[in-house]
């Protein structure tokens, strides 16, 4: 794998701890064009990772980065003129020796941090395993176009198949070994995410077997603040499904209520401007642990279906001033359908309109105009959405 290319979403592991402790990274990198490398923290308050130091590679590519951090995380090197990173690191450790080469297959190795080298290996065979899957899809699908007979191109299905069901056994197998909390985190969102490429073909974790991970984690790292809060937050929207329930709130089969916002440019957006559909409404936020985990269940859902009049209206519960939170996010976790926002948080028009407790939240409403169903998570979004279009 050429590049090891860390989702944005992956901020969810950048959950820190009370306290500062200094992180040093020193290395030197080989045949590289950029003239600056940068050091990123990715944290669970911000869209996406925040450069605390940055050093000029001198002839022979040597560099020194440090800043102080607040308990584990996740770090990245970045060069200059690169959206993506090229090294992730965790501060385990105080001091991380890295070594990089871009144009090798293992583009770099990684001394004094148990849980980087880790995450190095976490991403050198789930890199290899997809390639793997990825060969398999060319080769089936060029079978297909030279009418090969379907026993012979269902035989490669299942092998595929097989193929798939070891990369996600791989995943869930590294996680349940994983000593670091911000390491978890990571392969996880990173697995989550390649699961939302319909191109990719691997099934993802289910809720309940994010929600069985993560408490797992946070049990056995009871120290990790951040962790321990990710837990309670991936309950609370059930625990506020539950409490809508109960209030008689449901709005399945009655017209949803309508409202108008502005969009990313200020346009107002009346949601009964897209009657004759079928939209689902997704309450979110950029700050919001669980939602930022499940939009890869709404990307794989919308691009499987936004050719079946079928689209999303992303409603933003981001706080006064954190436009461009909200941005970043809408641009990192690949969201590319309408959204709106009053960005007022809590106090937004939108939160006593569809009397939501809690978030994520949504409603899919018909061509009609009308609810069919509510807080559609995971496969069973994809599940209803099959059935109804």
């Amino acid at each position: 794998m050429k590049k090891l290319i860390v989702p944005a979403l992956l901020i969810l592991a950048g959950c820190k701890e009370s306290g500062q402790d200094t992180f040093s990274v020193e290395g030197a990198i080989k045949n590289a064009e950029a003239k600056t490398i940068y050091l990123e923290e990715t944290s669970l308050s911000a869209a996406a990772p925040v450069v605390v130091d940055s050093a000029s590679l001198g002839k022979d590519g040597k560099f020194e980065l440090s800043t102080l951090s607040k308990g584990e995380t996740i770090f990245n090197l970045r060069l200059s003129g690169q959206q993506y990173p090229l090294v992730s690191l965790i501060n385990d450790a105080d001091e991380v020796t890295v070594n990089i080469d871009p144009t090798s297959k293992e583009v770099y190795t990684v001394k004094g941090s148990e849980a980087s080298e880790a995450l190095r290996g976490y991403l050198f065979t789930s890199g290899e395993q997809l390639k793997g899957l990825y060969n398999s899809s060319m080769s089936i699908d060029s079978m297909r176009k030279v009418g090969t007979p379907d026993s012979v191109v269902n035989l490669q299905l299942a092998q595929r198949s097989i193929k798939a069901t070891e990369v996600k056994n791989y995943t869930a197998d590294f996680i349940g070994k994983s000593k670091s909390p911000s390491l978890t985190l990571f392969a996880l969102g990173s697995y989550q995410s390649m699961a939302s490429n319909p191109l990719v073909g691997i099934e993802g974790f289910t809720q309940d077997e994010v929600k069985s991970i993560v408490k797992k984690a946070a049990a056995k790292s009871p120290e990790h603040t951040g962790l321990a809060q990710i837990n309670k937050s991936l309950q609370q929207p059930a625990a506020a499904s539950q409490q809508q329930a109960a209030a008689g709130g449901s709005l399945v089969n009655k017209p949803a209520p309508d409202f108008t916002l502005p969009d990313l440019t200020g346009k107002p957006v009346a949601l009964s401007s897209f009657k004759g559909k079928w939209v689902l409404v997704d309450f979110w936020a950029s700050w919001c642990p669980p939602c930022r985990a499940e939009n890869p269940n709404v990307v794989a859902a919308f691009n499987q279906f936004k050719n079946k009049n079928f689209t999303i209206l992303g409603v933003s519960l981001d706080r006064p001033g954190q436009k461009a939170k909200w941005e970043e996010a809408i641009k990192a976790d690949g969201l590319a359908w309408n959204h709106v926002s009053d960005l007022k948080f809590w106090e937004s028009a939108v939160v006593p309109l569809y009397n939501i407790e809690g978030i994520p939240y949504n409603v899919l409403i018909n061509p009609d105009g009308v609810v069919v169903a509510e807080n559609l998570r995971g496969e069973d979004l994809a599940k209803t959405l099959q059935e109804v279009l």
